[in-house]
């Protein structure tokens, strides 16, 4: 019985966490679908958004490097992958040299990965 309430303890975090994530990857890839759609005169709306992406998936990528992490290593190692793209395809943006759908897509991807 002991051994079924730990368990069901650390579903509720787990499913907490995943809910916590996929709100933040929600809100952020609202604002850059929203800002990437617009005018020139929305850009610094869209940097602010692509800057909370970067900020984010900057967290994601340290957070599956902590030991205590508990991801299988081959998720860890894409999310440290995609963590690189996505900060070089930032730039890209920023620099009008590529459009946010590819960043979109993958939060997307995250955000179905999340759900399960």
């Amino acid at each position: 019985m002991m051994a079924q309430m730990a368990y069901t303890r650390l579903g509720a975090s787990t499913r907490t966490l995943r809910g916590a994530e996929y709100e933040v990857f929600g809100k952020i890839t609202r604002k850059i679908k929203e800002t990437s759609q617009g005018t020139a005169f929305q850009f610094s709306e869209l940097a602010a958004a692509l800057h909370e992406n970067r900020k984010f998936w900057t967290m994601l990528a340290l957070d599956v490097t902590l030991p205590e992490n508990q991801l299988p290593d081959e998720i860890r190692s894409n999310i440290v992958n995609l963590n690189v793209f996505v900060q070089t395809h930032t730039g890209k943006v920023l620099r009008k040299q590529g459009s946010a759908k590819i960043l979109i897509d993958i939060n997307v991807a995250m955000m179905r990965g999340l759900r399960g």
